[in-house]
């Protein structure tokens, strides 16, 4: 979604030796990818950020060794402009991506909580952005709080469970056998905010998944702290929302938004009809900000 202009082979222009790219061009373009792997760095706050940018969306032969750079990084450029900065993506294979297993390694000793950590970042996306037409609105910014987000999906495991009851499948499988729940029944049987002696809040617990999810995303730059309302608030960045567009494409996402539990915009969740969803026109088979 780079606004640079694209040449084939044939319409490139030959490079002139004056023309020819230097290693300050190198380091320039660099530099930019740089900046777009320091997502809470603000384009308007950095003069050379914001010279870069320029540089990139009216110099093509530029935009090209940037976009090299990135690409040797293992980085996919989502956008660039002044709202967005920079904004690029791990690749599978790149040593900047994000998975899932270590992620939830580093939140939990429990391995098989990765699923209900997978849950809660796909229900973050979710309810920031419930409609396509929120999705595709630049100027849009979704709310979300940690409270909301627990009460999103604990409607979402029930509406699964009714269906599920629907068609006669099991809906309670043997205890002994976790490896046959799926993550929305765990999730449904979790409690919701647990109890230490301090009051604090379990990491354990649904609440403290969710808000685990939500302080990570904030120090990726996806998301900013607004307030302590509803177990804390916070708001959507133009990063977030190129993320979720390719997040969007993926059967998780398409599931969980079908099934009806459509969110309001202060960051709660309330249980109204779908919404045709049958023009949701985004990326395929991609995932964010974790890889399997």
């Amino acid at each position: 979604m780079s606004e640079h202009v694209e040449w084939s082979d044939t319409e490139a222009p030959a490079l002139s030796a004056t023309a020819a790219v230097t290693p300050a061009d190198a380091a320039d373009a660099a530099r930019l990818v740089a900046y777009g792997l320091q997502p809470k760095l603000q384009p308007a706050r950095d003069q050379d950020y914001t010279e870069l940018l320029r540089r990139y969306r009216e110099d093509p032969a530029f935009a090209r060794l940037a976009d090299a750079v990135a690409t040797g990084l293992g980085l996919i450029v989502l956008e660039v402009s002044p709202r967005a900065g920079m904004a690029v993506t791990a690749a599978e294979d790149s040593v900047f991506a994000v998975r899932m297993g270590d992620y939830a390694r580093r939140t939990t000793a429990d391995s098989g909580d990765r699923f209900l950590h997978g849950l809660a970042h796909l229900a973050v996306a979710a309810l920031a952005f419930p409609r396509p037409e929120d999705l595709a609105d630049d100027g849009y910014i979704g709310r979300v709080t940690v409270n909301g987000v627990d009460a999103f999906v604990r409607q979402a495991c029930r509406r699964l469970e009714e269906r599920a009851e629907e068609q006669g499948e099991n809906t309670d499988p043997a205890t002994d056998a976790p490896g046959l729940e799926a993550a929305w029944r765990i999730w449904a049987r979790r409690s919701a905010t647990g109890a230490t002696k301090d009051a604090r809040r379990p990491a354990s617990s649904t609440t403290g998944i969710v808000a685990k999810a939500l302080a990570f995303l904030t120090d990726s730059g996806f998301l900013q702290r607004t307030g302590d309302e509803g177990g804390g608030t916070y708001r959507t960045t133009a990063r977030y929302q190129l993320q979720v567009r390719d997040l969007a494409g993926t059967a998780a996402m398409a599931e969980l938004i079908e099934l009806g539990v459509v969110p309001v915009t202060d960051g709660t969740a309330s249980l109204l009809p779908a919404e045709d969803t049958d023009d949701l026109e985004l990326v395929a088979d991609a995932g964010l900000p974790f890889h399997s």
